[in-house]
C-alpha cells in the first residue's frame, strides 16, 4: 500500500537533494576524483569529501557544489582547531562546510559550549559559505536534541544534520528529523544523513522535513536497489 505522506520525488529530484560523500580514511585521490564524475553524471547537489582531499577538479558549467567536513567525525577538536580547518577548506574550494559539534558537551547540556564552537566557525566562514552543524541526534535524547539545534540556529548555521555517519548509534530517523525540523522552523534546513538508502528512505527524511541527504550509495539509491544501497554515511 502506497503511504500518501511520502512525496513521489522522482530520482532527479531526490538526486538534486544529495550530497554525494565519500570519507572513508582509505580514500585516495582517484577515488575522489571518481566521485566527482559519478556526482556530475547523476546529478547530485554536491560532493562531500574530506578536508584533505581538497582542491578538487570540477567540471566547468555543472554546477556541482563542494563540501568538506570539519572537526570530524568526533567533534573532539578545539573550536579554533575546527575554525581554522574550516576556514583552510574554504580557502582551497569548498562552498559549503559540514562541522561536528561535541557530543559530550550535548549530553551535559552545556549548550553555550556548543554555541560557542559553532560561533566559532561561522565566524571563521561567513556567509556565503553554507554551514552544516552535525548533531549526531541518535546519541542525544529529544531534549538534547532541541537544545543543541537552538544553540546552532542562534550561533548562525544555515542547516542542522543529523549523524556523521561514523557514530554507533546510528543515524537518521524520521523522528529526529521531524524534531530537528520544528526546532529550528524557517531559521535553518535538515540535513538527513546516515542510512538513506533507497528512494523510499529519501522520501520519508523529505516528507519528516529534510531538504538535504548525505548520502555514499547515491548511484544505488538512485537506482532504487537496496541491496546495493552503501553502509555507514
Amino acid at each position: 500500500m502506497t503511504d500518501n505522506r511520502i512525496p513521489e520525488l522522482t530520482p532527479a529530484a531526490v538526486a538534486r537533494l544529495i550530497d554525494h560523500t565519500l570519507l572513508k580514511p582509505e580514500a585516495t585521490v582517484a577515488d575522489v576524483e571518481a566521485l566527482v564524475a559519478e556526482a556530475v553524471a547523476l546529478g547530485t547537489y554536491s560532493v562531500c569529501v574530506s578536508p584533505s582531499m581538497l582542491p578538487l577538479a570540477v567540471p566547468a558549467g555543472s554546477g556541482l557544489k563542494i563540501a568538506a567536513v570539519t572537526g570530524f567525525p568526533s567533534g573532539k577538536h578545539t573550536s579554533a582547531t575546527k575554525a581554522a580547518e574550516a576556514a583552510q577548506a574554504v580557502a582551497a574550494g569548498a562552498d559549503e562546510i559540514d562541522m561536528v559539534i561535541d557530543v559530550g558537551a550535548a549530553k551535559a547540556h552545556d549548550f553555550d559550549a556548543v554555541q560557542a564552537d559553532v560561533t566559532s566557525v561561522r565566524a571563521a566562514v561567513p556567509a556565503p559559505t553554507v554551514l552544516k552543524v552535525i548533531i549526531e541526534a541518535a546519541a542525544l535524547s529529544d531534549e538534547e536534541i532541541v537544545g543543541v539545534c537552538r544553540a546552532a540556529v542562534e550561533a548562525g548555521a544555515d542547516f542542522v544534520k543529523t549523524s556523521t555517519g561514523f557514530h554507533p548509534s546510528g543515524g537518521a530517523t524520521e523522528h529526529a528529523v521531524r524534531l530537528m525540523a520544528e526546532t529550528v522552523g524557517d531559521r535553518a534546513h535538515v540535513k538527513a544523513s546516515g542510512g538513506v538508502r533507497t528512494l523510499d528512505d529519501a522520501r520519508r527524511m523529505v516528507a519528516a522535513g529534510a531538504t538535504r541527504l548525505g548520502v555514499s550509495g547515491s548511484r544505488a539509491l538512485l537506482g532504487s536497489d537496496p541491496a546495493e544501497g552503501a553502509a555507514g554515511y
